[in-house]
């Protein structure tokens, strides 16, 4: 049985993490699966939006802890964590240059890896029961797969500190407050409000909301003159495209704009 299941419904693709017996963690046949069902959506022409989520009641637990045990009893984790995270960083890396929105639904825990992979999507939306875990340090290991850049850029050093060396466990609200959630719903509603925003984000400029993640991953990297540049060089070329015309012709004509596939 794969470990992940896609679903291709209208402009959305749904991504599902399904392990649920083991909360969605992630072992390294699941990551690569992972990384396939995300370069599927990269490619699919069809799919204007990705919609990622955990099947049960979490999103990701991050590493499988059992198989870093068997590794253990080995004397083989150095190896097991080179593969770990090198995946993991491929994951997360799909995740950013997706062209097109990914919406994150929780609909519990997202914990070590998964946190880094929820923090990577563009929109978070979560249960009310949904707590956020660094998790690294509990287990003697360090954060990766870009956790310690999103959490710095979230909260500043500071917060960053206070959730890595506490470990603490966020609350839904709480995440919500911090900036690390846009938004907390019950947990009945989780499904329904993940995919209306995932439709809404389908609707939009697809090559618009491209370079708009491309800016914003790339502005605490840049000089405000590189970044102006690079905003320059996709003005441009949204003005190549049909977005923008349209988005002109409807802000004249007083109606929600009508985006055509990129």
């Amino acid at each position: 049985m794969p470990n992940v299941r896609t679903e291709l419904s209208g402009s959305v693709l749904t991504i599902t993490i399904d392990r649920p017996d083991r909360r969605n963690a992630l072992d390294i046949p699941t990551m690569m699966e992972l990384r396939a069902a995300l370069q599927t959506a990269t490619v699919t022409k069809e799919a204007r939006a990705v919609l990622l989520t955990g099947a049960g009641t979490a999103f990701c637990a991050g590493g499988d802890v059992s198989v870093m045990e068997e590794y253990r009893e080995r004397g083989s984790l150095p190896d097991l964590f080179h593969r770990l995270t090198a995946e993991q960083e491929n994951i997360v890396r799909e995740v950013l240059a997706m062209p097109k929105p990914v919406v994150a639904a929780l609909p519990g825990v997202a914990a070590g890896g998964g946190l880094s992979l929820a923090l990577a999507a563009d929109w978070r939306v979560a249960s009310d029961t949904a707590v956020l875990v660094p998790a690294f340090l509990q287990l003697g290991t360090v954060p990766d797969g870009g956790l310690s850049y999103f959490l710095p850029h979230f909260l500043g050093i500071g917060g960053a500190q206070e959730l890595i060396f506490s470990n603490a466990r966020v609350p839904a609200a709480r995440a919500r407050e911090m900036g690390l959630l846009h938004e907390v719903v019950p947990a009945s509603e989780l499904a329904g409000r993940a995919r209306a925003r995932a439709e809404e984000l389908a609707a939009g400029p697809t090559l618009a909301y491209a370079w708009a993640k491309r800016l914003l991953v790339s502005a605490f990297d840049s000089s405000v003159e590189t970044q102006m540049a690079l905003e320059r060089r996709g003005a441009v070329e949204a003005a190549r495209g049909g977005e923008l015309p349209e988005g002109i012709r409807a802000f004249r004509e007083k109606r929600p704009p009508r985006f055509p596939p990129p």
